[in-house]
């Protein structure tokens, strides 16, 4: 059996590197575990939100597919952070998950040159050189590739912990992969162990949901996909409960049955910022109430995802601790909650291609690289496919700026910084989020992938059309005059002067519509999207510009590549400490060198100046 590239996995990250391995007509085998979870929402059943939403539309803008199964999927679709600057707002939706992993799996299907194969992968085979050049599965069979792009999740010696009761698997009812890690780290790759964990699922018949706050989705939902041309659907309703002293006193009194903490019998670093409901009391124990999320997983089915009450507690413990809770009182679990430990793979030993420093060929993406989240997962999983698809045609390299992208950041991030707990995009780790806002990721993105291929033609010059219809709105904007005596009339915030629009909106607690009201500016042509996307360029135009002028100047540095022959021991001007560090990151780029937790500017100047006399 032969293949141009192997996807190993079929989550959210094989998804998306096998359709991008795929654009170019080469063949591309995914193997799956079980064929039924193609595309599988293990934990939340929901899409998106601040900056991994931003991450589903980047995606959507490179070809992917999360964004369009999202809008497809989606049963209730809301924009968050709409109180704060559209820097940081962020597009979620909930998802129906039995439909989601459908769509995902049709999309897979429905690709010529993709074939789907349900095995497990036990070894990852080398050539000669040490190159990687396929697998060899646990039922026996070897597998010829040019590239091969790894993408478990948990599944790695996958542990679950309900108590004291442990179970090997990948999730909670599915086999664990128990060979494959333990080949991999013979090839010379450093693994990890992390843990994370999903809520117990209730059913819904058993919660009086009349005692729970309603949260209903937006009026007028935008879509993830810049190609949706259908309406979007706010078919369900969510609710919001909060958990109290019964609760957290049940939990507390029980906290010796808890692995993570009585037990001790998990190893595995846990996600800081999405933590279990006994974390949260012991390190928030001050608090009288937790919020909690009541998700419905889908439009058919009965099962309640409780957002917010990841445990590993025994189930009799879960029983009680969720009864406590208000309209609780008669809850049934459908499926307990459970904690997963699983190994990983140290990100500092990739490239920013995602491809293996140490076995060529070898890409990995996902929670195998140490991050948490589906959209993260997507997103590496798309710039793996790409960079496997473009070394086998011998191209060169794709790769994202952190000031292009929030994929980009979370690339360098994960490379350059490495992780020792599950990985989770904020807007925070992005220094350019004024410029990769999630209004504008098709302009900032599709050029590239029209460029590479991966987006067809009709979908680039109908977006084309829509950033020029945009432009002409901005237009219409700044030669828009507002009048002093017509806006003072009908505002508490006063000018004393006529003033153009554009200089208006600029100012604090003013918004296009608000002008649109107080002047002749005809907006009737353009959409309530598109009348948001551009007031937002024109509100942080002069931040953005300002940005730019920080990105070239960086763009010296990320530019200034480290030879691969360079030995950092050899630098006599730089401590110990430091030498270790590098050693152990391994950085392409001085840029990456700057982003290293305790490497200093003195210490860059070193280098830089031992690199100058080098090449003389």
């Amino acid at each position: 059996m032969n293949f141009d590239i192997i996807v190993v996995g079929a989550g959210h990250a094989g998804a998306e590197a096998a359709v991008a391995a795929a654009k170019h007509k080469h063949s591309v085998l995914v193997i799956a575990g079980n064929v039924e979870f193609i595309g599988e929402m293990p934990c939340n059943p929901a899409i998106g939100g601040v900056a991994k939403g931003n991450i589903v539309r980047e995606i959507d803008a490179l070809g992917g597919i999360m964004a369009k199964a999202a809008d497809r999927a989606g049963i209730q679709f809301r924009m968050l952070n709409k109180s704060k600057g559209a820097a940081v707002w962020g597009p979620r939706c909930q998802t129906d998950r039995f439909l989601y992993r459908q769509i995902i799996r049709n999309y897979l299907e429905n690709i010529e040159n993709i074939t789907i194969l349900q095995d497990m992968v036990a070894e990852i085979l080398t050539n000669e050189k040490g190159f990687c050049c396929g697998v060899k599965t646990e039922r026996g069979l070897k597998i010829n590739s040019k590239a091969v792009i790894i993408t478990t999740g948990t599944f790695l010696n996958g542990l679950a912990h309900i108590g004291e009761n442990q179970i090997v698997c990948g999730r909670n009812g599915e086999l664990a992969s128990t060979k494959l890690s333990a080949n991999i780290q013979k090839l010379g790759i450093k693994a990890g162990r992390l843990k994370t964990g999903t809520p117990a699922r209730v059913d819904k018949n058993s919660i009086d949901f009349s005692h729970l706050a309603v949260q209903t989705g937006d009026e007028n939902p935008q879509p993830f996909s810049f190609s949706t041309d259908f309406s979007l659907n706010n078919s369900a309703v969510c609710h919001i409960v909060k958990t109290n002293s019964e609760t957290h006193k049940i939990i507390l009194d029980n906290i010796d049955k808890s692995p993570l903490y009585g037990l001790k019998t998990i190893t595995g670093v846990g996600p800081r910022y999405c933590p279990s409901i006994e974390d949260k009391l012991m390190r928030f124990g001050e608090r009288d109430g937790h919020l909690l999320f009541v998700e419905p997983e889908g439009l058919n089915s009965r099962e309640t995802y409780i957002n917010g009450f990841s445990t590993s507690l025994p189930v009799d413990v879960q029983i009680k601790a969720l009864q406590s809770l208000q309209g609780f009182s008669k809850a049934k679990i459908i499926k307990p909650a459970y904690a997963i430990e699983y190994d990983y793979f140290e990100p500092t030993q990739l490239n920013l291609s995602l491809e293996s420093k140490i076995v060529p060929n070898l890409y990995f993406a996902g929670q195998i690289n140490g991050t948490s989240g589906y959209e993260e997962a997507a997103g590496q999983g798309l710039v793996a496919g790409v960079n496997a698809m473009l070394k086998i045609e011998e191209k060169q390299t794709f790769i994202l700026r952190r000031d292009e992208a929030y994929i980009g950041v979370l690339v360098d991030d994960l490379v350059s910084k490495g992780t020792q707990e599950p990985y989770r995009m904020f807007t925070s780790r992005a220094e350019y989020r004024l410029v990769l806002r999630q209004d504008n990721c098709d302009e900032r993105l599709m050029p590239k992938a029209f460029d590479l291929e991966i987006v067809p033609r009709g979908t680039f010059e109908t977006r084309q059309k829509v950033w020029e219809e945009k432009e002409r709105l901005k237009q219409k904007i700044r030669s828009t005059l507002v009048l002093a005596d017509v806006w003072n009339k009908n505002n508490l915030e006063q000018i004393k002067e006529n003033i153009r629009a554009d200089k208006l909106l600029k100012r604090p607690n003013i918004d296009i519509k608000n002008i649109v009201e107080n002047s002749d500016l005809n907006v009737s042509d353009f959409c309530n999207e598109m009348l948001l996307a551009a007031s937002f360029d024109i509100i942080y135009e002069g931040f953005v510009e300002k940005q730019k002028e920080s990105v070239e100047k960086i763009l010296r540095f990320e530019n200034t590549n480290i030879p691969n022959s360079l030995n950092f021991s050899d630098i006599t001007g730089l401590s110990i400490e430091c030498r270790e560090k590098l050693k152990k990151h391994n950085p392409q780029t001085i840029g990456q060198i700057l982003r290293i937790s305790g490497i200093t500017p003195a210490d860059v100047s070193v280098i830089l100046v031992y690199l100058s006399h080098r090449n003389d």
